[in-house]
C-alpha cells in the first residue's frame, strides 16, 4: 500500500518537532540535526519537515511513497503516462535515505516524487536539478521551489 508523503521547510525545527509531535501525538522517526520524518499510518503518511538549505518556507514538495519495487513500477508507469516531462532519477541518496524515484510536476509547476526507499544513509543527500520538470523548483536545493516563483 503505498503512503502519501509531504516536505515542510521550516524555520526553526526544535519548535516545529514540538509543534508536529503534539499534532501527530507521536515523536518523529527520524530526527537529525536539520531534519525530521514522522511515518504515521493514521492518516497513512510520510510527513518530513527540514530547516537548512531551503528556498522556502512551507510545502516544498509532495510524493507518492511506493512499499515495494513492484509498486514502484506501476507509479512509475502512470507518471509516464501523464501529460509531462519526468525526471527519472534513479538511484539516489536524499533526506537520509537511499532510494529509488522520479520526479514530475503538475500543470501549475507543482513538483511531486514517487519514490521506494531502500535503506538509511548518514547523509542528507543530493537532489536533482528539477527545473527539467517545473519553473517552480529550485536548481540547487533538495525539491524545493525556488523564490522566485513564489512571488
Amino acid at each position: 500500500m503505498k503512503r502519501m508523503h509531504i516536505h515542510v521547510g521550516v524555520e526553526n525545527l526544535d519548535a516545529s518537532i514540538q509543534f508536529y509531535s503534539t499534532l501527530f501525538d507521536t515523536e518523529p522517526t527520524v530526527t537529525k540535526d536539520d531534519y525530521a520524518k514522522w511515518m504515521l499510518d493514521d492518516p497513512r503518511i510520510n510527513f518530513a519537515i527540514s530547516s537548512e538549505n531551503h528556498a522556502t518556507k512551507g510545502v516544498e514538495h509532495l510524493g507518492i511513497q511506493a512499499e515495494s519495487p513492484e509498486e514502484l513500477q506501476q507509479v512509475f508507469s502512470r507518471l509516464r503516462k501523464a501529460d509531462a516531462p519526468v525526471l527519472e532519477e534513479g538511484q539516489t541518496t536524499c533526506c537520509y535515505a537511499r532510494s529509488e524515484k522520479s520526479w514530475i510536476a503538475d500543470p501549475d509547476g507543482v513538483v511531486w516524487e514517487a519514490f521506494y526507499t531502500n535503506g538509511d544513509s548518514v547523509v542528507y543527500g543530493d537532489a536533482p536539478n528539477l527545473s527539467a520538470v517545473s519553473d517552480n523548483a529550485s536548481e540547487s536545493s533538495c525539491c524545493v521551489p525556488s523564490k522566485a516563483a513564489m512571488k
